[in-house]
């Protein structure tokens, strides 16, 4: 009998392990275990969310981009931003802005549903500073590279008629074009 014992007793500890590790929400990863932040690092910055804001030190490119880890390790760590920005500087708020969009990006092609919750966060905090670092990471990351070998269309295109011209105008298209006024003609 005591041969059958130890053996249960290590599959028990197998299950409980394997229960433990499928209980994490799993579900809320957008990238592949390397990739992730280290659990600590995401209940340090759940329980404290200025503890970015103190390990980046004025590194804007660092602050961006541990947000952006973060939030692709665990998309809970939304919650804590809110409170993070009460204690940001202006130049904080665009990087933690580049921050949101650059995990936005990573999450749309595993979880379109934690990209989208994070485009709604977004869209509802009203903070200029925080919508132009991330409408400043969507334009760049939109732009074409250099180096590329892309054909440039800007010759080709008149003034006006591009694809993002249409019923919005405006720096945000907020505002409503003329639809009164005249197309222009290719030369």
């Amino acid at each position: 009998m005591r041969g059958p014992l130890p053996v249960s007793r290590i599959a028990a500890a197998v299950a409980v392990t394997l229960v433990a590790t499928l209980a994490t929400p799993a579900g809320a990863q957008c990238v592949d275990r390397s990739e992730r932040a280290p659990p600590t690092a995401v209940s340090a910055f759940v329980s404290d969310p200025s503890v970015l804001l103190r390990l980046s030190k004025n590194d804007r490119d660092k602050l961006s981009g541990r947000l952006t880890g973060l939030l692709v390790t665990d998309i809970t760590a939304l919650n804590s931003v809110r409170s993070m920005l009460r204690e940001a500087s202006q130049a904080d708020r665009i990087a933690i802005g580049i921050g949101l969009h650059r995990a936005e990006e990573r999450c749309i092609a595993t979880k379109p549903e934690v990209a989208r919750r994070i485009g709604d966060f977004v869209a509802k905090l009203h903070d200029g500073s925080v919508l132009k670092g991330y409408f400043a990471d969507q334009d760049a990351a939109m732009a074409p590279n250099p180096g590329s070998s892309a054909p440039s269309t800007a010759n080709n295109v008149p003034t006006g008629s591009s694809s993002n011209a249409g019923l919005m105008s405006g720096e945000w298209k907020t505002e409503l074009a003329d639809p009164f006024k005249p197309v222009p003609l290719p030369e």
